[in-house]
């Protein structure tokens, strides 16, 4: 039996990838809530938790590998300030995935991917 993949590699390669992952983070915490397409929603979300689970233990070296990832300082900023403290009794579990349908021109599968 074939071994099953451990990610999407979404049809990029590792740097693309990457970039992808990087600007749809981005987006998501500036917005609070994007549409996408579904596999780029469920392969972000591990990612955003992640980064919010960073912004909140708050301190400097958590705020400094948080702007190695994230592109927009003012986002980080965000991050840590309003959408860390809101999560601050919650352990986990901060993003949701809704789906919305199919795309009207390439019927891709969307979803929302939305902060709790």
């Amino acid at each position: 039996m074939r071994e099953m993949a451990k990610y999407q590699k979404l049809g990029r390669d590792s740097s693309a990838r990457k970039a992808l992952f990087r600007a749809v983070v981005t987006a998501l915490f500036e917005k609070e809530r994007i549409e996408t397409t579904e596999g780029k929603a469920k392969a972000v979300q591990p990612i955003a938790e992640e980064m919010i689970t960073l912004a909140k233990r708050g301190d400097l070296h958590a705020r400094r590998q948080a702007l190695a990832y994230i592109y927009d300082e003012s986002v980080v900023t965000k991050l840590f300030n309003q959408i860390a403290p809101r999560y601050a009794d919650r352990n986990g579990g901060y993003t949701r995935v809704i789906r919305t349908g199919v795309r009207k021109g390439d019927a891709a599968p969307m979803a929302i991917l939305e902060l709790v």
